[in-house]
C-alpha cells in the first residue's frame, strides 16, 4: 500500500474507513524541528514591519499591546495543546472544531484559517518584492513577486527536511540582526539617544497618552506578529511524537516569541519615543535603526527583511497545504488533487503548488496594506473556535469538569474571550473582506451538501488512543 501513496483514486478513497487510509505523512520533525519552524513561521523580526503602526494606534504604548496579545495568544496556544493530545491529526483547526463542534463549523474554521494561511505568505512575497525593487530597481516588481514565489514553492515541494534546514538558516541570520538591534540600542540609549534611560514605565503605560480603545486597537494589529505559532499544530503527521511534541512547542514558540517582542517594542520606543514624529509610519523601525547604529544597522535590517519575508513565506506555504490536504483527505476539498502525497518528498504537492500560484498571482491583485488588514480576521475567528473546541470535547462530551475544571473550562473560555474582544476591535475593512470570505465559505457548503440537505460528515480518523 505504501507504494501507492498519493496514487489512490476518489472512488477507491472515497470507500476507505480511517484505518485503510493510506493517505498519510512520513513522521520527521522532532520537538526543536517543531519549535524552530514555529519561531521560523513567527519571525524574530515580525514587529519589524508594524512597529510605526502599532506604535502610532497604541499612542505609543506598543509593548502594552503586544503583552496583551500575547496573553490572548497564550491561552489559545494552550487550547492548541490540549486539542492536539486528542487529534494529533494534519488540519489543525478545522480538524478540532470539525470533530468536536459540528462538521459545517469545522468546515467554516478551516475556510477562514485558509484566509489567513494564505495571506501570510501573500504578504511576505509582496514585502519582499517591494523591498527587492528598492534595492534593485532594474528588476520590475513582477519579476521579483514570480521569482519569491518560485523560490519559496521550490523549498517546500523537496520536503520538510529541505525546509527545516533553509529555516534554521534563515532563523540564524534574523536572530543575529535582532540581537545587533538589541546591543546598538542599549548603547545608543546610555549615550543620551531616545528616551536616555534604560528603565523606564512609559512604553507599559503613560497616563498623559493612555486610552483603552487605542491600545487595544493597536493590539488588534500586535497579533498579527504572533500569527504563525499555531501553524506547528498543522504538522501534527510530520512529527514523530504528536502527542508529546507538538502542544509543548506550540506554547514555547508563543513564550519565545513574546519575549523577543516585548524586548524589541520597549527598546525601540526608547530609543524613538516620540510617537507622532515617524517621517513615514510602515518605515518607522527603518528610522529607529538609524537612530539607534546608524546606517551599518539600517543595512542590515533592511536585508535581513528579505529574509524573513522568505522564512515567513516558506512556513506560511507549509501550513496552508497540510490545511489544505486535511481539508481535501476529508473530501471537503477535491481529494485527488488536495489528498495527494509525493511517494519520494511525502509533501502534499498539489497544495504546495495551489498556494504557490495564489501567492504569486495575489501579489499582483492585492497590495500589502490590504491584506495585512484581512489577515487576522480568519486567524481570530479560528484561535476562537479551538477554545471552544477545548470546552465541547473535555468539559461537555468527556464530562472532565471535577479535575479539569480550570484547563478544561475557565483557560479556554479566557481565551475565547480575549480573542473575541481583540476581534471586535478589527479594522472595518478587515471585517468586510473577511465576512465576504465567510460568505464564499457558506455558498461552497451550500453547493456541496446540495442546499445543505445532505451532511457534510465523512469517515473521520478517530483521535489515537
Amino acid at each position: 500500500m505504501a507504494l501507492r501513496l498519493g496514487f489512490v483514486s476518489s472512488r477507491e478513497f472515497a470507500g476507505m474507513t480511517s484505518e485503510e487510509n493510506p493517505v498519510r505523512l512520513k513522521r520527521v520533525l522532532s520537538r526543536g524541528d517543531l519549535v524552530l519552524f514555529g519561531i521560523t513561521f513567527v519571525g524574530p523580526t515580525a514587529p519589524f514591519p508594524v512597529f510605526g503602526i502599532v506604535s502610532s494606534i497604541s499612542r505609543g504604548h506598543m509593548v502594552l499591546a503586544y503583552l496583551i496579545a500575547m496573553a490572548a495568544m497564550l491561552l489559545t496556544a494552550l487550547s492548541y495543546a490540549r486539542m492536539v493530545e486528542a487529534f494529533p491529526v494534519a488540519g489543525s483547526a478545522y480538524s478540532y472544531a470539525r470533530r468536536t463542534l459540528h462538521p459545517l463549523a469545522g468546515f467554516l474554521t478551516g475556510w477562514l484559517m485558509l484566509l489567513d494561511y494564505s495571506l501570510i505568505p501573500l504578504m511576505s512575497v509582496i514585502y519582499g518584492a517591494l523591498t527587492a525593487t528598492r534595492f534593485v530597481p532594474e528588476v520590475p516588481y513582477g519579476v521579483w513577486l514570480v521569482l519569491f514565489g518560485l523560490a519559496i514553492t521550490l523549498m517546500n515541494w523537496f520536503g520538510l527536511k529541505v525546509t527545516n534546514r533553509a529555516n534554521f538558516v534563515m532563523t540564524a541570520i534574523m536572530g543575529g540582526v535582532v540581537t545587533y538591534f538589541v546591543s546598538a540600542a542599549i548603547m545608543a540609549l546610555r549615550a543620551g539617544a531616545g528616551e536616555g534611560v534604560l528603565f523606564s514605565t512609559k512604553p507599559f503605560y503613560n497616563p498623559d497618552q493612555f486610552s483603552v480603545r487605542a491600545v487595544m486597537a493597536g493590539t488588534s494589529i500586535a497579533v498579527y506578529s504572533y500569527l504563525g505559532f499555531d501553524g506547528i499544530s498543522t504538522l501534527a503527521e510530520d512529527s514523530c511524537n504528536p502527542r508529546r511534541d507538538v502542544g509543548r512547542a506550540i506554547v514555547l514558540v508563543c513564550l519565545i516569541s513574546a519575549a523577543v517582542f516585548v524586548l524589541q517594542a520597549y527598546l525601540g520606543q526608547l530609543v524613538w519615543p516620540d510617537f507622532t514624529s515617524y517621517p513615514r509610519v510602515e518605515l518607522a523601525f527603518l528610522d529607529v535603526s538609524r537612530r539607534a547604529g546608524g546606517a551599518t544597522l539600517l543595512t542590515a535590517v533592511s536585508l535581513v527583511l528579505l529574509v524573513a519575508c522568505v522564512a515567513s513565506a516558506v512556513t506560511g506555504q507549509a501550513s496552508a497545504s497540510r490545511l489544505l490536504f486535511g481539508m481535501g483527505r476529508d473530501r471537503l476539498l477535491p481529494p485527488r488533487i488536495f489528498a495527494y502525497i509525493h511517494p519520494k518528498y511525502s509533501t502534499p504537492t498539489y497544495g504546495v503548488l495551489a498556494v504557490g500560484v495564489v501567492t504569486t498571482l495575489g501579489g499582483f491583485l492585492l497590495s500589502f496594506q490590504l491584506a495585512a488588514e484581512a489577515i487576522n480576521f480568519g486567524a481570530l475567528l479560528g484561535f476562537m473556535s479551538v477554545n471552544l473546541s477545548v470546552i465541547s470535547h473535555y468539559f461537555v462530551k468527556s464530562k472532565l469538569r471535577a479535575r479539569g475544571f480550570f484547563r478544561n473550562f475557565v483557560l479556554p473560555l479566557a481565551g475565547f474571550t480575549v480573542c473575541f474582544y481583540i476581534f471586535a476591535n478589527l479594522s472595518n475593512v478587515a471585517k468586510v473582506i473577511g465576512a465576504a470570505w465567510c460568505a464564499s465559505g457558506i455558498v461552497y457548503a451550500a453547493f456541496l451538501t446540495g442546499g445543505f440537505r445532505r451532511g457534510l460528515t465523512t469517515a473521520l480518523p478517530e483521535p489515537l488512543d
